[in-house]
């Protein structure tokens, strides 16, 4: 038989499609996950989803320094180059188990010259006696070929989870990208925060110096005691003494921002420096119905294409059970020209049969072990989707409290404002004593504080609401990495 009519005969055996073992996927509709109809917690000034941009929500901040860092990061962050690579690696490994469905070929030859006369003769088909004299080349070439049939679908079950494999490959891209957004803008409203802070310290200090100085003239003046001076010394060092940590967690928040885009500690030092005179910026907070929310996230998608792996690879194990078709055939032929070899090649094919008779129950415990496997998947599915809704309610709950919050502490920083003002011209006056303009001080900088924290918690949970709502990923663009390699030879 020669390796052509092999190749034909063969060919109707690559295209059997037997009947598949294994249970088939069915996707989980939210109603079966108990997904409830609406969020029950709402923020005071919540908007819906569709109107805002959910891909490029940190645009709703109007910070440009904000969205020139986020999109920096987005393209040249590392944990998203590594997620890529891993997405690339998918694609390869989905490619190789294609492979399987189809026969396995390999070639062989060799070519071997006689040089001067020789006395041996050969007789052609018409009975000629023809002698060989002069140089000669004689071609060998051989051909193996080897084939097993997916007659119950085993090898079709592995492409099916190679291919959830590769889709949890591409949703765990999208979740990278979806935390490296959030973490830039925590990172950078982390360092905004600290700005304002120094930016608040530096200013009670030099109120402060002005009450130390106009206690001191009245220490000197024998009008009080050097108990208020020294006592509006304290307060003065104890601010002073602030500065240097907030300083150290600016440094902090600013170079942990350079390391999420890629770049040395320092690099984006100046781009925040120029933010320091503007506030800590705020964007509007979005709500949406959970169902979308569950469509939208990376890791709820990442959660049911484990499931679906999981389950085909049920249908990889059953089919351990039946028997297996499997051919193979070897040909050869030699000629005084490489299509003569071809032409003339004779060979063998061999098919052959098994099935398993007596494995000591291993195939079985194989199969039983990957149902736990799936059931094990369907849970973490399932946790996935609360974990999210529980995420989602708790950004919206955060939101709405930090908006209330705001509210009341911007009354207080007002008031205390005032008291100052009135607490220091009454003691300049002599009319109260230096314990109530102490107070006043006090009060003053911890309202102010506490406006400053208040604005930051309501842009930060802003920011996690809209992790929580799984937008940030899908404008994002595909590193480099998953299709090129930055391997070194």
């Amino acid at each position: 038989m020669s390796f052509r009519t092999f190749a034909i005969r063969c060919l109707p055996l690559a295209l059997l499609a037997g009947c598949t073992v294994g249970p088939d996927y069915k996707a989980l509709s939210p109603a079966e996950l108990g997904v409830p109809a609406r969020f029950n917690a709402a923020a005071a000034d919540v908007v819906t989803a569709d109107q805002v941009d959910l891909a490029r929500w940190w645009r709703g901040f109007n910070d440009p320094t904000l969205t020139t860092l986020v999109e920096r990061g987005l393209a040249a962050n590392l944990d998203i180059s590594q997620a890529g690579s891993r997405l690339r690696q998918a694609r390869a490994s989905l490619r190789g188990t294609r492979g399987a469905l189809f026969p396995t070929l390999s070639v062989g030859g060799s070519a071997s010259r006689t040089i001067g006369r020789s006395d041996g003769a050969f007789v052609d088909d018409n009975g000629n006696v023809t002698t060989t004299e002069g140089d000669q080349t004689r071609f060998q070439l051989g051909f193996d070929a080897a084939y097993e049939a997916d007659l119950f679908g085993g090898t079709r079950r592995s492409i099916e989870a190679a291919r959830a494999d590769l889709a949890g490959s591409e949703a765990s891209l999208r979740s990278t990208q979806l935390t490296i957004a959030s973490e830039i803008a925590l990172s950078y409203l982390d360092a905004r925060f600290a700005q304002v802070q120094l930016r608040v310290a530096r200013d009670s200090l030099a109120s402060l110096d002005e009450t130390v100085q106009i206690v001191d003239w009245r220490v000197q003046a024998g009008l009080v005691g050097s108990l208020d001076l020294e006592q509006a010394r304290q307060l003065r060092a104890q601010t002073a003494g602030n500065i240097p940590q907030l300083e150290a967690s600016y440094t902090a928040a600013v170079n942990r921002l350079a390391v999420l885009l890629g770049e040395t500690p320092g690099a984006v030092t100046p781009l925040i420096d120029a933010a320091a005179a503007r506030d800590i910026p705020l964007a509007p907070a979005a709500s949406d119905i959970p169902a979308d929310v569950l469509r939208r996230r990376p890791d709820i998608s990442i959660a049911e294409r484990s499931l679906a792996a999981e389950t085909a690879r049920i249908g990889v194990q059953t089919a351990q059970l039946y028997p297996a078709l499997r051919l193979s055939g070897s040909f050869g032929g030699s000629g005084l020209s490489i299509g003569d070899s071809i032409d003339t090649s004779i060979g063998n094919l061999i098919a052959s049969i098994t099935a398993p008779i007596f494995q000591g129950g291993q195939i079985r415990a194989a199969i039983e072990g990957q149902r736990a496997a799936t059931d094990a998947a369907l849970a973490a599915y399932r946790q996935a989707v609360l974990v999210a809704l529980e995420e989602t309610e708790n950004a919206l709950t955060q939101v709405a409290a930090s908006e209330r919050r705001e509210r009341e502490v911007l009354v207080a920083d007002e008031a205390s404002r005032n008291a100052v003002l009135l607490a220091r011209s009454q003691y300049r006056a002599g009319l109260s004593d230096f314990q109530s303009l102490l107070e006043s001080e006090r009060s003053l900088l911890s309202s102010q504080e506490s406006r400053v924290a208040a604005r930051a918690d309501r842009a930060i949970a802003t920011v996690q609401l809209y992790k929580a709502l799984g937008g940030g990923w899908q404008a994002a663009p595909l590193p480099a990495s998953v299709t090129t390699s930055a391997a070194r030879p």
